[in-house]
């Protein structure tokens, strides 16, 4: 009798396990890898500590973009200052969206990060981003993303 039920709770055990890793790869899929954000991507490598910048103004559009082939998508502000209006990349939408700081339209926000040229025209890749008291950090001095983690 004891052996048919340490069978019973082995085959449970392996029936169980078989399930649980079982489910389909897309619902996987945003939490394998980085979707193109990672270091050493050609996005990554655009970010340039030389030319790093502060800017201030009104977000008048937060939205998803694609920045490249292959990426999935991240979080986008055009930023309107006293200058011009500016496209601002924030980082991945799975980093981004899970934060406690949300940026919306109508905030007034500073935003220091590398200016680039994307699909011509000018860009900030953000590495910081203030609004209020709150201060997010998007970026190190050298331009490595928070969501990189241990990965450095």
């Amino acid at each position: 009798m004891r052996k048919v039920l340490s069978l019973l709770v082995a085959v449970s055990l392996v029936l169980a396990a078989s399930f649980a890793f079982a489910q389909p790869m897309k619902e996987w899929k945003g939490w394998r890898g980085s979707g193109g954000w990672g270091m050493g991507t050609q996005y990554q490598r655009m970010y340039n500590p030389a030319t790093v910048e502060t800017i201030s103004g009104t977000v008048e559009l937060v939205h998803r973009i694609t920045p490249m082939k292959g990426m999935s998508y991240g979080v986008h502000l055009q930023l309107k200052t006293e200058k011009e209006t500016i496209s601002v990349h924030l980082g991945p939408g799975w980093y981004i969206e899970r934060l406690d700081t949300k940026i919306e339209k109508g905030d007034k926000i500073e935003v220091k990060g590398s200016r680039v040229t994307m699909m011509d025209k000018p860009a900030i890749i953000a590495a910081e981003v203030k609004k209020g008291d709150n201060v997010l950090v998007l970026r190190d001095s050298a331009g490595i993303p928070a969501w990189s983690g241990w990965r450095r």
